[in-house]
């Protein structure tokens, strides 16, 4: 694996320094940085508008960079697209599997389009659907296939090749949380078998599930990289919590909890709720049951959590990752290509004319949003 070291020990197969991508006036990246660890999955958390998806077609030579300078798998994104797209593989946000056929035909359809040939295709479509756990459902048709079934099939289409680095693009959107989890075991069975996986998600669960690490983008930009826990320290230890049942009360819960707080409570009046860090996590959370309780303020909730990544967001950018950003020239919450890993294009720059394979993959909305990207960019 060419990879690049940073001299810290271990390499770095998806490398991005600096990337600006601009549409008009607005800056989809501006001065983004991103260093992932081979073999591990790297949790890219972000809003809507942040610039998750710009970043990712950039790295999978969907579109040309403005500027700066990124490298996959050692390769460069802009001088050496076509090698880069032997050694990926890309989901998009939207399953693009073809309903008609069977998950075996679906892949077997891939495995020719990337040339392994009738025999391999099928070897190859087999052993997938052994991986994704899809043997029972091999035969039937893909539109009766629930939410997580389709998914682990159009996983499973993008590591037809066995790609070094899988970009992941919001891949549990839409999903229900059972089928969620389906698709959280066949990533993390990826990244067992030595595939390194870029992951951009909203849903602070599942980074914090999959990633062993997370760069938070905001505003095109990387304003923090560091573990979960890392990420998680830098909003403080433990913290005390209470819910009241009257809004009159939270004033009062609010002097209850500031009385043993390490720093000035947070109040959320939507959720009648008062929160904040405390250092003996035991005598704080006694101290505000007992104060609450002398006072006949009436509880609805209390107790004691450790933070969460919304928690993390909402210190770094002042709101939380559910928050509407600016959407459209971005692309954010459109798909692009599922499945790309090895498509042929025509000359070596991102966004130019799709081969078969690469057509094949894609659906009606993928090519409606990568049309209007290319003539914004235009």
């Amino acid at each position: 694996m060419n990879g690049y070291d940073d001299g810290r020990g271990g390499d770095y197969v998806v490398v991005a320094e600096g990337l600006h991508k601009h549409y008009g006036e607005k800056r989809a990246l501006d001065g983004f940085d991103l260093a992932v660890r081979e073999g591990t999955v790297h949790g890219l958390l972000g809003p809507n508008g942040a610039g998750k998806t710009t970043a990712v077609r950039i790295l999978s030579t969907l579109i040309r960079l403005d500027g700066g300078h990124a490298t996959v798998a050692g390769l460069d994104v802009a001088k050496q697209a076509r090698q880069v797209r032997t050694r990926i593989g890309l989901t998009g946000q939207y399953a693009a599997v073809d309903e008609i056929l069977t998950g075996r035909q679906n892949l077997e359809m891939f495995g020719r389009l990337f040339h392994l040939g009738r025999r391999r295709a099928k070897l190859r479509a087999a052993q997938l659907l052994e991986q994704f756990d899809l043997v029972a459902a091999a035969d039937k048709g893909a539109r009766g296939y629930s939410g997580g079934m389709r998914r682990r099939l159009d996983l499973a289409a993008s590591m037809i090749l066995a790609p070094a680095v899988l970009f992941l693009d919001e891949p549990t959107t839409g999903l229900d949380p059972r089928s969620r989890g389906e698709v959280w075991e066949s990533v993390r069975s990826l990244v067992e078998s030595g595939t390194t996986v870029l992951l951009t998600t909203q849903y602070l669960e599942e980074a914090d599930r999959l990633a062993s690490r997370i760069t938070v983008i905001d505003s095109g930009r990387a304003i923090a990289d560091d573990t979960p826990d890392g990420l998680k320290r830098r909003v403080g230890g433990d913290r005390v919590e209470v819910v009241v049942r009257q809004r009159a009360d939270l004033a009062h819960a609010w002097h209850a909890v500031a009385r043993v707080a390490t720093a000035e409570p947070d109040t959320d009046n939507a959720d009648l709720r008062v929160h904040a860090p405390v250092s003996d996590r035991v005598a704080a959370l006694t101290d505000v049951a007992r104060t609450l309780q002398d006072m006949r303020i009436q509880v609805e909730d209390i107790g004691l959590r450790r933070p969460s990544l919304d928690d993390v967001f909402l210190h770094l950018t002042g709101r939380r990752t559910d928050s509407e950003g600016d959407e459209g020239e971005d692309g954010e919450g459109e798909s692009t290509a599922s499945g790309a890993s090895g498509a042929e294009r025509d000359g070596d720059g991102g966004g130019e004319k799709p081969g078969k394979a690469g057509k094949a993959k894609k659906s009606k909305k993928a090519k409606r949003g990568q049309e209007s990207e290319e003539e914004a960019a235009a």
